[in-house]
């Protein structure tokens, strides 16, 4: 395990000292700089910097998806998206009678099991705390997940969730949005999935085309094709 990790920025002074340089850092003097933006990773006597290209930054109440990945007595780790790792206590899902001792935590969520959670807790010196606790957040229990990159989410909404209420009408499919670039849809219409799940490929690859609205939309119109 590392033995600290921080986020950082090109220019910022990862450490001192008689350490190895390694991925996206060099060596000045006895300084180590960062060269990317990411999470620094001190090892026994390397260092490195782990990109964020791409990669989700946590933020405080945003709805995420999440995979998990394994879990310990007491939560379960998921699988966010990002360079941290988001934890889900088992209290949260349990209740306030939760015992570690009791309770088997995979009888409620297990390894490959979607959630639609909320970051509750985070501040990037620690993996965030993730909370299923509100209205319509929890396991998952059906639909196709569609990964896309997190920056093109608010493009994926649209102003005022215009493009994102578009496509499910024209669809009749339900979306559900992660912050993190996870998108869960499920529709009865196999063609309608397909047909929802192209628009959302499209907004991803197209996002920066001033009129994607009307060439999803001119997608979504037509007849028999997918």
């Amino acid at each position: 395990m590392a033995d600290r990790r921080k986020y950082v920025i090109p220019g910022d002074v990862v450490t001192t000292g008689p350490f190895r340089p390694e991925q996206n850092v060099i060596l000045d003097g006895n300084k180590i700089i960062s060269t990317t933006i990411g999470i620094s990773e001190i090892y026994d006597d390397s260092v490195r910097v782990i990109p964020l290209t791409g990669k989700y930054i946590p933020k405080i109440n945003d709805l995420v998806i999440g995979k998990v990945n394994s879990h310990t007595s007491l939560s379960w780790e998921l699988d966010i998206n990002s360079c941290y790792v988001g934890f889900l206590p088992a209290q949260d899902v349990f209740g306030r009678d939760f015992s570690a001792h009791a309770d088997e935590l995979a009888t409620k969520l297990k390894t490959g099991d979607l959630v639609a959670a909320r970051i509750a807790n985070f501040d990037r010196t620690r993996d965030p705390l993730v909370s299923i606790s509100d209205r319509d957040l929890g396991k998952i229990d059906s639909g196709d997940l569609v990964e896309i990159s997190p920056s093109k989410v608010p493009r994926l909404i649209g102003k005022k969730g215009s493009m994102i209420q578009m496509i499910e009408e024209a669809t009749d499919a339900a979306i559900t949005i992660g912050q993190n670039g996870w998108v869960v849809v499920s529709c009865e219409s196999p063609e309608g999935l397909l047909k929802a799940k192209k628009a959302i490929q499209m907004v991803n690859e197209q996002a920066h085309v001033a009129n994607l609205t009307d060439q999803v939309k001119e997608m979504l119109d037509k007849k028999g094709e997918s």
